[in-house]
């Protein structure tokens, strides 16, 4: 008589199981803060620019706020959300310092090409400029929002103008509120964010961050959609502007709108335990003081990016080491393959990344083993 080995029935019984049980709902965030580098996230703030008066205004209050002798103790400063609950509950990947890469592979390393690749999970070798035109690639999100589970159930809120292009909100058919671009005024909030939007004097193609946060946390709560993309923008604004000052401010803000954002998912119903966040950057900028403030595919460091994930079946890993290198196409595949899904696009799509999944959570673990057999 024939000995089926051990590992198969494991894999036929878990399959069973599934099978017979209810799926579990999933709820992912994929939030974004642009041109944020790795530098900042890992070390903290920059001596070289914290105390440079020409990127500065005051370097003596900046130093109270942000300087500390050693990196731990400055990005913890900077960025307290990401350094005392993602690095002791979820997984950082990018600290280059300790083998940890998370790189750009499209070869132009600016914003268009860079959330193109995060969300298409396609490098595409065509020049995609900043400029409003329609994204002929399919996106994670119009994948998802014509799946049966979360159908109608998809948005996006983007401070850059440009994001309903690169998601071609047009072909979608799910919501992308960006730019300076009214909310729907049924809600009294959304009429009160919309007054703050108009009295802002000087408009630019980056709305203040605040304002898309709480365009899209009062979405959130009053629609509880069930994939959600926040896309930061002042990050990049204020470092194109060579206002290292500001940038660590902005960078602060968006960590703690994302602990905010945190809070309420981990106290809300709909969200609680079962909502994943995944949190990155569309490229890197100069890792020198003289090119910080810049990126492209000339300045080196502009290809490197850094990534956090955050919620259940995610193994509490903290800050990676050693690990395979990661690269930014990987993240729409691994998206899907975190709510269960496998996303199909009409242009290649990078393999998902092989995240280290939590033990106490065996539907993540089946789910893999199932994909493996596909």
């Amino acid at each position: 008589m024939k000995i089926v080995p051990a590992t198969i029935v494991f894999i036929v019984m878990c399959t069973i199981a599934v099978a017979q049980s209810p799926a579990v709902p999933r709820n992912i965030f994929i939030i974004t803060t642009d041109g944020l580098r790795w530098q900042e996230v890992f070390t903290g703030a920059d001596s070289a620019l914290l105390h440079n008066p020409s990127h500065v205004r005051d370097t003596s209050i900046l130093a109270q706020q942000y300087w500390d002798t050693t990196g731990g103790l400055r990005r913890q400063k900077l960025m307290p959300f990401f350094w005392n609950v993602i690095a002791k509950k979820g997984q950082l990947y990018g600290n280059r310092l300790l083998n940890s890469k998370v790189d750009v592979a499209n070869f132009y390393k600016i914003s268009y090409p860079g959330y193109n690749e995060i969300f298409t999970g396609y490098a595409d070798n065509r020049f995609l400029p900043n400029i409003p035109v329609a994204n002929s690639n399919t996106n994670i999100l119009e994948f998802l929002n014509q799946q049966k589970e979360y159908a109608g159930k998809v948005v996006a809120f983007g401070s850059w103008t440009i994001f309903p292009y690169i998601l071609n909100e047009n072909r979608s058919k799910f919501p992308v509120n960006s730019g300076y671009e009214n909310l729907d005024e049924s809600d009294s909030t959304n009429t009160l964010i919309n007054k703050l939007q108009e009295g802002v004097a000087s408009k630019n193609n980056t709305r203040h961050d605040d304002l898309t946060y709480a365009g899209a946390k009062e979405y959130i709560e009053q629609n509880h959609p069930k994939v959600a993309f926040i896309g930061f923008g002042e990050t990049d604004h204020f470092a194109h502007q060579g206002k290292y000052d500001m940038y660590l401010q902005r960078a602060n803000d968006v960590d703690r709108m994302i602990a905010e954002l945190w809070y309420y998912v981990q106290t809300d119903p709909f969200y609680k335990n079962n909502t994943l966040f995944i949190i990155t950057t569309d490229h890197g900028r100069g890792s020198k003081p003289s090119t910080w403030w810049t990126h492209s595919f000339l300045t080196k460091g502009s290809g490197e990016a850094w990534l956090a994930v955050l919620g259940p079946d995610i193994a509490p890993m903290g800050e990676m080491k050693d690990s395979p290198k990661i690269y930014q196409k990987q993240i729409a595949a691994t998206v899907a393959m975190l709510l269960d899904e496998h996303f199909e696009a009409n242009h290649p799509v990078a393999k998902p990344i092989s995240l280290p999944i939590s033990k106490d959570h065996d539907r993540m673990m089946v789910a893999s083993l199932n994909s493996m057999l596909k």
